[in-house]
C-alpha cells in the first residue's frame, strides 16, 4: 500500500474510533511497526494526529487556549498559504465590500488582490495599511489592538461592525473540524470573527492542511457556514464536502 492510502487509512480509523494502537494499524493495513511508526511520527508532525505511547489520538482532542505570535505563524507553512492567498485574491469582484479578517493567511492575499473597484473592511491594522499603499480603499474598525495577532477587538470593534453588510469575507481560523467549527483561542477575537461572518453574503475561510482536526477554544462559526479554502486535505473523510476547496496539485 503506498504512503499516502496508508496515511489515509490511518485518519479513517482516527475518525471512527477516535484512537487507534500501533498494533492495530499493523492488522488491519498490514504493515510493519517500523512504517506504522514512521506515519505516526510524520502524521504528528504535521499535526493531523497526535503520537501517545504505543498509537495514536486524533488531533481534535487537543485544545488551544493560547494564540502564537504573527510572526511565528507567517513562516510557518509560508507556501501553502501563499497558494491559498492568490486563489482567494482572485474572488474578489467588481465593487465587491469586502472583510477581511485578520491573520497571516488573508494577509498572503494582499500582493494578489487586483480588484481596485472593491472596498475593504480590515479589523487588521497591518492588513490596512498594506492595502491603502496598494491603492485600495481601506475602512479600518475601530477598538482594543490585541498585540499577539495584531487584531482589533472589543465591544467598540463588534459595534462598529453590525452596521457594515459585506458581499464577501475572508477569515483566518485556529481549528477547522466538523464538531468544532473554526475556532481560535480568544472569546474577543471569536466575537468580531462572528459578528463579521454573520454579516456577509459569499464567506471564506482561509486554511493550511494542519488546521483540519485542531480545535481551539471558541467557536466563531460553524462548518457549514463557509466556504474552506487549503491547500491540501488528509483526512480522507473530508474530501467529499462540497464546501472544501482543495489546492493541491
Amino acid at each position: 500500500m503506498l504512503t499516502e492510502k496508508r496515511q489515509e487509512e490511518i485518519l479513517r480509523l482516527l475518525t471512527v474510533k477516535g484512537s487507534v494502537t500501533v498494533q492495530e494499524l499493523k492488522e488491519q493495513l498490514h504493515a510493519s511497526e517500523s512504517t506504522i511508526r514512521r506515519d505516526l511520527n510524520q502524521m504528528h508532525q504535521e499535526g493531523v494526529l497526535v503520537k501517545v505511547f504505543g498509537g495514536a489520538v486524533t488531533a481534535e482532542k487537543r485544545v488551544s487556549a493560547k494564540d502564537e505570535q504573527v510572526a511565528f505563524r507567517e513562516e510557518r507553512n509560508q507556501a501553502e498559504k501563499i497558494k491559498i492567498g492568490q486563489y482567494a485574491a482572485g474572488l474578489i469582484g467588481e465593487n465587491d465590500f469586502v472583510y477581511l479578517d485578520a491573520g497571516t493567511t488573508t494577509g498572503y492575499m494582499i500582493p494578489f488582490i487586483k480588484e481596485k473597484t472593491a472596498t475593504f473592511v480590515t479589523n487588521a491594522v497591518s492588513h490596512g495599511m498594506r492595502l491603502a499603499q496598494n491603492g485600495f480603499r481601506v475602512i479600518l474598525i475601530g477598538g482594543e489592538l490585541k498585540l499577539s495577532t495584531e487584531a482589533i477587538v472589543g465591544n467598540e470593534a463588534y459595534v462598529n461592525l453590525q452596521k457594515y453588510h459585506f458581499t464577501i469575507g475572508f477569515w483566518g481560523t485556529n481549528g477547522v473540524g466538523r464538531e468544532a467549527g473554526f475556532s481560535t483561542p480568544d472569546i474577543n477575537e471569536a466575537m468580531i470573527k462572528q459578528c463579521a461572518m454573520k454579516r456577509t453574503q459569499k464567506r471564506y475561510v482561509l486554511c493550511d492542511h494542519e488546521k483540519f482536526l485542531h480545535t481551539s477554544a471558541v467557536t466563531f462559526g460553524e462548518f457549514e457556514e463557509a466556504t474552506v479554502i487549503t491547500d491540501k486535505v488528509l483526512d480522507s473523510s473530508y474530501r467529499h464536502c462540497v464546501n472544501i476547496v482543495e489546492l493541491s496539485d
